[in-house]
């Protein structure tokens, strides 16, 4: 009982967001949004670059508790590892401004990354926003799955339980996984979008 007013009260806390002036939404079914920055190793990094690949963007604050389940139990890392295997790009996004909450330099993100063990294709800092209000991402973590054509195919939550609990992750059913099972075998995708659930990114 305790454990799950923990995670009710981290819901209330963190979860709750407020669309931003500016922000964008992205529409399930259209071509995403192309973006152009650098990456934390100093790449240029572009969403055309990879047409004719599945591109997954992650939104990522690594001092996010729902984050922290996600890579405190192998669970984000294990997916990078799955797909970026299968030729998929896997970009982690970071919109956290400079002096808030999951801001870090690119030296300091490469050093998280190497910690953690995580494998995604590049690191992005959007420290101004751009990217994030461009994709309308609220939460940390928040997903977008994109097709080799460059269309959205998913958005919205990483899976179906709501909550900081890393004993959660088993019983949950992973939509990123799903979505990516279905459209790498030529299948549509079931569920193309659901509300996401974390931390509000901190622009």
């Amino acid at each position: 009982m305790k454990s799950r007013m923990r995670t009710i009260l981290l819901v209330m806390m963190f979860a709750a967001v407020v669309a931003l002036p500016g922000q964008a939404e992205v529409t399930v079914g259209a071509t995403a949004p192309e973006f152009m920055a650098v990456d934390t190793n100093g790449q240029e990094q572009s969403l055309s670059a990879y047409r004719d690949r599945f591109v997954v963007l992650e939104w990522v604050n690594h001092e996010c508790p729902f984050v922290g389940k996600h890579y405190g139990s192998g669970n984000m890392q294990k997916l990078q590892g799955r797909y970026t295997e299968q030729g998929v790009i896997w970009l982690s996004i970071c919109s956290s401004a400079p002096g808030n909450q999951g801001h870090f330099s690119p030296e300091e993100a490469n050093r998280l990354t190497a910690e953690k063990g995580a494998s995604p294709t590049a690191v992005i800092l959007d420290e101004d926003g751009e990217i994030g209000r461009m994709y309308g991402a609220k939460t940390t973590p928040h997903m977008f799955v994109i097709d080799p054509q460059g269309r959205l195919i998913y958005q919205g939550a990483i899976d179906s339980v709501p909550g900081t609990d890393r004993s959660e992750i088993a019983q949950a059913e992973n939509y990123v996984e799903a979505a990516l099972e279905a459209a790498l075998n030529g299948n549509p995708v079931e569920v193309p979008s659901t509300k996401s659930y974390g931390c509000s990114v901190k622009y």
